[in-house]
């Protein structure tokens, strides 16, 4: 009986090491992605300041960044002036966009009239497009190719470096006029 339980305690072990070599090295935070190398969801969207409807369809041939962001969101307002600096910086090479996640009208007005909109923010009232999208929370971007297809996406804030990374993807990805 004593090799029996030896053996059992064994297998155990085993099982432990084998849980732990399959998690080792995989992001604990990072949320599995079904819609990457997908062609992104269509929508038409109102922009909160001019009113006027936006669809990804007249965006096609152009590079995309989409992020989803709220007024009560901490971490959106520290992200905004990436964007908005990215969309200074990078607004000939991609559209930027950004979609209003679970918040009204009047608060995200309010938020972009302290931090500023350099591009275009739109409206998405009963959240069809974040539900489209498979957003979880905010701050969640976007990147989507000349084709249409999404390439990827970043959650939480994004820095800098990590946009210009993703720019400089798309921009390579992107036909040339002589293809």
């Amino acid at each position: 009986m004593n090799w029996r339980v030896t053996a059992l305690f064994g297998v155990m072990c085993l099982a432990l090491v084998g849980v732990l070599y399959k998690g080792f090295g995989r992001n604990p935070h990072e949320v599995p992605f079904m819609l990457k190398g997908q062609k992104a969801p269509g929508f038409t969207l109102q922009s909160l300041d001019s009113g006027q409807r936006v669809s990804l369809e007249q965006l096609k041939g152009r590079p995309v960044v989409v992020n989803f962001w709220a007024s009560w969101c901490g971490p959106c307002q520290s992200e905004h002036p990436v964007l908005e600096w990215g969309a200074k910086q990078f607004g000939t090479q991609a559209q930027f966009l950004g979609v209003v996640f679970e918040d009204t009208d009047d608060n995200a007005r309010a938020f972009l009239s302290r931090f500023g909109a350099s591009f275009p923010q739109l409206s998405d009232p009963r959240s069809r497009m974040a539900v489209d999208y498979g957003v979880a929370g905010v701050p969640e971007t976007y990147f989507i190719d000349t084709q249409g297809t999404i390439r990827g996406k970043h959650v939480g804030p994004i820095d800098p470096q990590t946009l210009a990374g993703w720019i400089k993807d798309l921009s390579a990805a992107a036909p040339t006029a002589q293809q």
